[in-house]
C-alpha cells in the first residue's frame, strides 16, 4: 500500500476514535441494539411430565404415565428453540434453588440451604444475577414470586436489599385484591382494628373484591366472620393436607385441591401477566400496580425481566373452566409399598411421616391429580400468552429477544413414594428441563434436544454471556455453572454427574446423580453446629449417613434402594466419596445467618479443593 494511502486510513481511524469520545451515547446505543431483550420466566413445583414435549423426548409418550396432561403453549417453546432435557436442580426447595439460580452458586458456595434469610456483606457474597445485568446495561423488572431472602447490613441491622431496579411486590398484589388467594398477618378487619394482629391467614377473594378470611380466631373475635372459614371450603371444595390417623382441619395444611375464587386471567397468575403486558405497553415514565407505582421502561436499554409465577404451587386452585375439563380424567395413582417404606432411609420416613398421602381416599387421590395437572394446564395458557406479548414488544421496537424457560424451581410427588410435596432427592424433585427460545436460531436452534447434563447454576452464566459479558473474564470466576449454549453446541466440558444439597424438611442430605444411578446420604451428624464436623460424612459408619442408592437404568421410578446390596458396594463407596469431598471439601462455606440474616460468622472448608471436576469412573 502507498504512503498516502495509509495516511488515509490513520485519518480516517482518527476521527472515527475522536467521534467514539465525544459521542458515547451513540456507541452505547448501538451497542444497546445489539443485545436481546430478555424473559426469564420461572414456574414452581412443576414436575415434568406435565409436559407433554418433555414427556416424548424422556419417556417416548406424549401423556405422563398417570394420565392426561396439556401443554400447548411450552410444547411450542420446544419448536422454537433448544430444550436441555437433563437438567437437574440443586436442592428441591423453593427458596435455596431460587437463591442458586440468582446467584449462580451451589448452595455449598453461597451457604443458603433452606429457608433462612441471608446477608450479602460478607466477603465471598457477589452481585445477583439481576445486579450483574444492570452493569451491562440493562434495565431489570420483576413480578411474581421471587423467593430470594436477601438482605443487607446497615449499622450491623439487616434491611431490605432490592435486586432488581423495578419490581412489583405480589404480596402488595394481594393486599390490593390483585389475586385469588393470599397469605398475611391480619391487623384490620371490616376498617376495625383487631386486639392482636392474626399470623399468616389465608384469605379468598372474590370476582366482586370480598375477602373471606380462612380464620377460626377470627370467628371467634368476630361474630359477624363466624361460620365463613366452613363455607369458603365448600364453596371451593378445598382439600387440605392432613397427617395419617388425623382429621383434615379447615384452616391447617396445604392446599392440593379445589377451585379460584376468580376466572382464568384474574388469579395470582393471571394478574401477574396483565402487570408484565401493561407493563410492556407502557409509555409514561411511570407505572403503576394497585397501590404501587414503578419507573417504566426506558426506550434506548435492553430489558431483562424476571416473570416467577406461583403455578402449579399450593394452594392448586385452578379456574373452574380449566377445573371442569380434568374432572372427566381418570389418573393412576402412584403405589406405595410396604417394601418401598422398609428400605427407605429414616431422613425420608419422617418426611413421608409428615408429608404422606397413602392414607387419603381414593377420591381425595384423584382430586388432587386431577387439580394439579388442570392448574399446570392453566399456567401453561399464560406462559404463551406472557411470551408472545414479550416477543411482540421486541419485534415491534426491530430489538433481538431471548426467552429462558426454566420448568419449575423443582418438581413435586403426586403420591409417588406415598407423600406430596417435594425436598427429597428423587428424580420427579429434582428433575427440571430449561427451554431457550432465541431470535438468534443459529445460537438456539428451533427443536434442537440437548442430552448432555445441565444443572441451575447454568443458569446466570448464559443470561450473563447472552446480555454480552464475558463470563471467562476473573470478574465470573466465582460462577458455578456453564453457559447453556456452550453446552448444547458441544464446546463445554461433559458432566459425568450433577450434585445437589437439601436441608428443609429432611435434615442435612446431599445426592449425585450419573445417568444410570442415584446416591444420596446424610452430610451431616444430628444437630451439629456450622462449621463442626465437616468431615463426619466421611468417616462415619456406612449406616450412620442413611444412604440410599438407585438402579435408575433399571429401576427408573426409584422404588428399590439398593444401598446394602452387596452387588453395589463398590458404586456406593465411589459414590459417597466423590459427593462427601464435593459438598464438604472443595470450597464449602457455612454462615451462621442469625435472625433475619445480620449474622456473619462464616466457616470455610476446604480440604478437597478442585476434586468437583464433573468426572466420575464407576467402573
Amino acid at each position: 500500500m502507498k504512503t498516502y494511502q495509509l495516511t488515509l486510513v490513520n485519518r480516517l481511524l482518527s476521527i472515527l476514535v475522536i467521534c467514539l469520545q465525544i459521542t458515547p451515547s451513540v456507541a452505547q446505543t448501538n451497542a444497546s441494539k445489539k443485545q436481546p431483550n430478555i424473559l426469564w420466566i420461572v414456574t414452581d413445583d412443576h414436575r415434568y411430565d406435565a409436559v407433554r414435549g418433555f414427556n416424548k423426548m424422556i419417556h417416548g409418550r406424549e401423556m405422563s404415565e398417570l394420565g392426561y396432561v396439556e401443554s400447548p403453549n411450552i410444547d411450542r417453546l420446544i419448536a422454537m428453540g433448544t430444550t436441555y432435557k437433563n437438567t437437574y436442580v440443586h436442592s428441591p426447595v423453593c427458596a435455596p434453588s431460587r437463591s442458586a439460580m440468582h446467584l449462580g452458586r451451589y448452595p455449598f458456595r453461597s451457604g443458603i440451604y433452606q429457608f433462612e434469610y441471608y446477608n450479602n456483606n460478607l466477603p465471598h457474597f457477589k452481585p445477583t444475577l439481576p445486579e450483574q445485568m444492570v452493569k451491562e446495561g440493562y434495565q431489570t423488572f420483576h413480578v411474581g414470586k421471587l423467593g430470594v431472602r436477601i438482605k443487607t447490613l446497615k449499622e450491623g441491622k439487616p434491611t431490605t436489599h432490592p435486586i432488581y431496579q423495578n419490581a412489583i411486590s405480589f404480596k402488595q398484589m394481594h393486599k390490593d385484591g390483585l389475586t385469588d388467594w393470599g397469605k398475611d398477618w391480619i391487623k384490620e378487619v371490616d376498617g376495625q382494628t383487631l386486639e392482636e394482629p392474626l399470623k399468616s391467614v389465608e384469605y379468598f377473594v372474590s370476582p366482586e373484591g370480598t375477602f373471606t378470611y380462612a380464620s377460626l380466631e377470627l370467628e371467634k373475635e368476630r361474630p359477624s366472620h363466624r361460620g365463613k372459614t366452613a363455607l369458603a371450603n365448600k364453596k371451593y371444595d378445598i382439600l387440605r393436607h392432613y397427617k395419617k390417623g388425623e382429621k383434615e382441619h379447615p384452616t391447617k395444611g396445604i392446599i392440593l385441591s379445589g377451585v379460584s375464587p376468580q376466572p382464568a386471567g384474574k388469579t395470582r397468575d393471571g394478574y401477574y401477566n396483565r402487570v408484565l403486558l401493561d407493563y410492556l405497553n407502557n409509555t409514561a415514565p411511570t407505572f403503576t400496580v394497585g397501590s404501587q407505582t414503578v419507573a417504566g421502561i426506558a426506550p434506548d436499554k435492553p430489558l431483562f425481566v424476571h416473570l416467577g409465577y406461583d403455578f402449579p404451587h399450593t394452594p392448586v386452585l385452578p379456574p373452574a373452566t380449566f377445573r371442569e375439563r380434568f374432572q372427566q380424567e381418570t389418573y393412576k395413582v402412584p403405589q406405595f409399598t410396604k417394601e418401598e417404606l422398609a428400605k427407605l432411609p429414616e431422613q425420608i420416613k419422617r418426611f413421608i411421616k409428615s408429608k404422606g398421602t397413602d392414607h387419603f381416599t381414593a377420591e381425595e387421590k384423584q382430586k388432587m391429580i386431577q387439580d394439579y395437572y388442570a392448574f399446570c394446564a392453566y399456567g401453561d395458557s399464560l406462559i404463551g400468552e406472557a411470551v408472545d406479548g414479550f416477543i411482540a414488544y421486541s419485534e415491534a421496537k426491530k430489538q433481538p429477544w431471548t426467552i429462558v424457560y426454566v420448568h419449575g424451581d423443582h418438581g413435586w410427588k403426586l403420591n409417588d413414594h406415598g407423600a406430596v410435596s417435594k425436598c427429597t432427592p428423587w428424580e420427579l424433585d429434582s428433575h427440571n428441563p430449561i427451554v431457550i427460545v432465541s431470535s438468534n436460531k443459529e445460537k438456539y436452534p428451533a427443536g434442537k434436544v440437548v442430552d448432555a447434563f445441565a444443572e441451575f447454576v447454568d443458569i446466570a452464566p448464559t443470561i450473563l454471556a447472552e446480555a454480552g459479558a464475558d463470563i471467562t473474564k476473573d470478574a465470573y470466576t466465582y460462577l458455578d455453572g456453564m453457559d447453556l449454549a456452550l453446552i448444547a453446541n458441544g464446546t463445554a466440558p461433559e458432566r459425568d454427574y450433577i450434585i445437589g444439597e437439601s436441608h428443609a424438611a429432611t435434615g442435612p442430605r446431599a445426592y449425585i446423580r450419573t445417568k444410570e444411578y442415584v446416591f444420596s446420604m446424610r452430610i451431616r451428624p444430628q444437630k451439629a453446629r456450622k462449621g463442626e464436623q465437616i468431615r463426619w460424612a466421611l468417616t462415619a459408619p456406612y449406616q450412620a449417613i442413611d444412604p440410599s442408592l438407585y438402579h435408575t437404568t433399571k429401576d427408573p421410578k426409584e422404588l428399590n434402594n439398593v444401598a446394602f446390596d452387596k452387588a453395589y458396594k463398590k458404586i456406593a463407596q465411589k459414590m459417597r466419596v466423590k459427593l462427601a469431598n464435593i459438598v464438604l471439601g472443595d470450597n464449602r462455606v457455612e454462615v451462621d445467618w442469625g435472625t433475619w440474616g445480620e449474622g456473619t460468622k462464616v466457616y470455610y472448608s476446604n480440604f478437597a479443593p478442585g476434586v468437583h471436576d464433573f468426572k466420575l469412573n464407576l467402573d
